[in-house]
């Protein structure tokens, strides 16, 4: 598993975690509004501003289907007016992506079909996203593919065979960096069905980069996923939930975004190697440790009892180990109370 850039960002196993804000349809149909949010998303510590590339009529058709799943965040609504009030103008793209480049980020998208990928390639992307949905729309795939631009393929809704087989179409067909993406297709996600165990799994089978695209409330999934391999954390990204939008009730907003971007790479720096033992950063604690002292004061031949000795901060005498060791033993010269129990000053 070697590590790769997308743009000038390293992606890998010993790489910071890469994070990227999805903006989504978070923008409610105001340009404005979406620059902000690439703003925010800079301000935060994002490194990557992610869009979705598709129109209504790409995506769906009128009269195809109206959602009626109870726990739907959009139940009521006909998914092509959905889709028509979530997706993101692809005039608005240029601006967008100049605005994240301006900021220091990186800007890509998820192509939702043929088209989206030859509008996107004028723009020159980094890198290609695939949704959980079109994972397994191979003559997407292969067209992304041939790109020979880097892959980030999200999982969820798939069976371990859809993410192999999709997985195969992909390194076919030209795509040589490829990152797996876990991912529970609900919206929210609960951290119940998350199943970050997953994680070690997915990167012992496809010898990729793993990572995360959380639908889950709060940062805590992404935190856990990255002390568990991942090293790619894809989230939903609103200025306010309170705004309103199609996912700005799972989305982070920017104190939140901050939070991860930190936290993540706290949670990757501290994972470091499997010494046990006294690092060199500890050693000057060791003297805040116990060991025996004198407590009162022993005149030479004296015999050591507990009345006389005592187990207290710091460590410069003999280890508490030796308490019952030096237990009835005589004093070799006079000891003074306050002093450090040695080994010599035993007969």
């Amino acid at each position: 598993m070697n590590n790769f850039k997308i743009g000038h960002f390293e992606i890998g196993e010993n790489c910071k975690p890469f994070i990227i804000a999805e903006m989504s349809g978070n923008h409610n149909q105001s340009l404005d509004k979406a620059l902000a949010l690439v703003d925010a998303a800079a301000e935060a510590g994002a490194h990557a501003l992610k869009l979705q590339t598709y129109t209504a009529d790409t995506i769906t058709m009128k009269g195809a289907y109206t959602i009626t799943d109870e726990n739907s965040l959009w139940k009521g609504k006909e998914l092509h007016d959905l889709y028509k009030m979530a997706y993101t103008p692809w005039e608005w793209h240029k601006p967008i992506f100049d605005r994240a480049k301006e900021k220091g980020m990186l800007a890509f998208s998820s192509p939702f079909d043929e088209t989206s990928v030859d509008f996107l390639e004028t723009l020159n992307v980094p890198a290609y996203k695939i949704a959980s949905f079109e994972n397994t729309h191979h003559p997407l795939l292969r067209k992304v593919a041939k790109t020979g631009k880097p892959i980030i393929m999200s999982t969820g809704v798939s069976t371990l065979e859809d993410i192999t087989e999709s997985a195969n179409v992909l390194k076919d067909a030209g795509c040589k960096n490829l990152i797996i993406l876990k991912c529970t297709s609900t919206y929210p996600a609960t951290p119940e069905n998350t199943n970050l165990n997953a994680i070690p799994r997915l990167k012992k089978l496809f010898n990729v980069t793993i990572g995360l695209s959380d639908h889950t409330m709060g940062v805590g999934a992404s935190v856990a996923a990255v002390a568990l391999g991942a090293r790619v954390i894809e989230k939903h990204f609103t200025l306010r939930r309170a705004d309103g939008g199609v996912d700005s009730a799972f989305s982070l907003e920017p104190e939140e975004l901050k939070s991860l971007v930190v936290e993540s790479e706290r949670a990757f720096l501290a994972l470091g190697t499997d010494f046990i033992g006294v690092q060199e950063a500890e050693k000057k604690s060791l003297q805040f440790k116990r060991s025996i002292y004198v407590s009162e004061d022993i005149n030479e031949g004296d015999l050591i009892t507990e009345k006389n000795i005592k187990v207290i901060r710091p460590a410069l005498g003999l280890a508490p180990k030796y308490f019952d060791v030096v237990i009835g033993k005589r004093a070799s010269k006079k000891l003074m109370k306050g002093q450090p129990l040695q080994m010599e000053d035993l007969k």
